[in-house]
């Protein structure tokens, strides 16, 4: 069967819809019952970021050197825990996931390997972080946010009570790295109203080049302050090391982010 201009490799329906997995012209692609990609994979080479937002939301790198310890909400495909379990040897991954058919589809179909170094819990993340913010805090010194069903961002991860846990749970130096979908401007300005509630003006927007994705980074009081300088001469040693667009990602935070971006570089 042919669907979204490529061969329908696997159909399967939950309680929440429809996934499917599609392939074309060797990309893969994972759908939930509509036109919008959740995850893509190169098949000739599955351990490459393909999808423009998933590299953006790399851009962290520029303000933290490595993670220890990871928590992903929302795994699609996995294709970003797949990157970070190969990049990153030392770097534990934790991942919460609603649905337990994508975990199958991930493994299955995007090759998450089974790692010592990953775990996923099928559970809605608002009542995950909320319970886990009420027992711990800095638990990790990354979170990153993808979460998003067939019609747009998952309402679990928009509230300013879930960027409240994030909070809580994320080290003093910690970075919060959200995937939010700037093309509706109303939920967007909303969801970065309650961001600014939670971690004030310590924040910096960066939109995904030609995708109505903006990638949010929310940083906890303790992050490291780089000069413009030294922010443009690390962009070309990652840009060596993970061939990602680093130094483009530079621009464009001074560009989108006039008034706050003097807060997290010293210009």
């Amino acid at each position: 069967m042919y669907k979204y201009s490529g061969l329908v490799i696997h159909q399967s329906h939950d309680d929440d819809g429809i996934i499917e997995v599609v392939d074309n012209a060797g990309i893969r692609a994972l759908h939930f019952g509509s036109e919008a990609r959740q995850s893509t994979m190169s098949l000739a080479e599955p351990d490459k970021l393909l999808s423009l937002y998933a590299r953006t939301m790399m851009a962290w790198l520029l303000f933290k050197e490595h993670s220890d310890n990871l928590l992903m909400i929302g795994l699609g495909g996995g294709v970003l825990p797949k990157y970070f379990l190969h990049h990153f040897p030392n770097t534990q991954v934790k991942v919460i996931e609603y649905r337990r058919g994508v975990v199958k589809i991930a493994h299955s179909y995007f090759g998450l390997p089974l790692s010592p170094r990953l775990k996923i819990k099928v559970e809605d993340a608002a009542i995950y972080m909320r319970r886990q913010s009420v027992k711990h805090s800095a638990q990790h010194d990354l979170i990153l946010v993808d979460a998003f069903d067939h019609e747009g961002m998952a309402d679990a991860v928009i509230h300013a009570a879930f960027f409240d846990s994030c909070k809580t749970l994320l080290t003093d130096d910690g970075i919060l790295v959200m995937n939010l979908w700037g093309s509706n401007k109303a939920l967007f300005g909303q969801i970065a109203w309650n961001l600014q509630q939670v971690f004030a003006e310590n924040l910096l927007f960066l939109p995904v080049r030609g995708r109505g994705n903006v990638i949010g980074f929310a940083f906890n009081e303790k992050f490291s302050k780089l000069s413009l300088k030294e922010l443009k001469i690390k962009a070309l040693e990652l840009e060596k090391t993970y061939q990602l667009e680093f130094s483009d990602f530079v621009s464009e935070l001074k560009k989108h982010n006039p008034n706050t971006f003097h807060r997290i570089i010293k210009t």
